[in-house]
């Protein structure tokens, strides 16, 4: 996935992410707008109760979580966008699928919400987690935001018309790699099985071969990492389709290229199954290596 940026000059004020909106009237600019207001606001509230008690209950078998806070703030999220595009279909972390109050009516237009990108770490105390919104159209995303509760910083992107943090718009840096290696950062889907033998490929190359490999267990936040150019390159296994649009599309529109990890173009839609959502971003100069790593993995389905 690569989107070319827009022409305009992308001028913003340093402290607010909404200011480019001039820029957009007419293409999503009230969906941007609604999305941004609500992942503040949840942003809020979680960052409010971090500290707090609350409810903690097992997700599913593979050691995921879920809180009190992840439902508070989903259920804020989700009914400021009902309350905006009541229209609208919503896929919800928790909630699972809403469908809006029509049916039929092409484009099919589908919200995102991952209210608490970190939960994990929520749990064991780490500040490291962010809320995460996104608009697909047709199972294209066309705005995503990113909004870090922890820093009180937001992070958007528009479809063809860029991406912008709370310094203005956002172009990845163009710098050679540390002879040391590149910095990249690992995620993987809830579904990967601990044995999982390309799983275990994928990783012991990387980590062999890189500076360092993260494992953040909040994909958004190292999405908007890899956007703002904190890391080199990010490698997804069966990655979960929820906060994949908002993040695969603020790296796109900050001039990231992302590929599937045998290097073809790769479409961050949340259709289809997960074995489709494998994927390498990193700077288009660094893809050729990024790939060759990967390559260098022979675990049996490793591509």
């Amino acid at each position: 996935m690569r989107l070319t940026p827009d022409s305009a000059d992308g001028r913003a004020a340093a402290h607010d992410p909404d200011a480019p909106d001039g820029e957009f009237a007419g293409h999503f600019a009230a969906e941007r707008r609604l999305a941004v207001a609500a992942a503040r606001e949840a942003g809020a509230l979680l960052r409010s109760r971090f500290q707090d008690d609350y409810g903690i209950r097992a997700k599913g078998d593979h050691g995921d979580v879920v809180t009190e806070l992840d439902l508070l703030a989903e259920r804020l999220v989700v009914g400021r966008i009902r309350d905006g595009f009541p229209h609208d279909r919503i896929l919800a972390e928790e909630a699972g699928t809403l469908d809006g109050d029509t049916t039929g009516e092409a484009p099919l237009r589908t919200w995102l919400v991952d209210p608490l990108d970190g939960s994990n770490n929520v749990v064991i105390g780490l500040p490291a987690y962010v809320v995460g919104i996104a608009l697909c159209v047709d199972d294209a995303p066309v705005v995503g935001v990113v909004h870090d509760p922890v820093t009180d910083r937001t992070w958007t992107a528009l479809t063809g018309r860029g991406a912008y943090g709370p310094h203005g718009r956002m172009r990845c840096p163009a710098r050679p790699l540390s002879p040391a290696g590149p910095l990249l950062a690992w995620t993987q889907g809830h579904g990967v099985a601990r044995d999982d033998r390309a799983a275990h490929g994928l990783k012991e190359v990387l980590e062999a071969r890189s500076r360092r490999l993260l494992q953040l267990w909040a994909p958004l936040l190292t999405w908007s990492m890899l956007a703002r150019g904190d890391i080199d390159g990010f490698v997804g296994y069966r990655a979960e389709a929820i906060d994949l649009p908002a993040g695969a599309l603020l790296a796109a529109e900050a001039g990231l290229e992302i590929r599937t990890l045998d290097g073809r173009p790769f479409h961050p839609g949340v259709t289809g199954p997960d074995t489709d959502r494998s994927f390498v971003a990193g700077r288009p100069g660094d893809l050729p290596y990024l790939l060759d790593l990967v390559g260098r993995s022979t675990a049996d389905g490793a591509r």
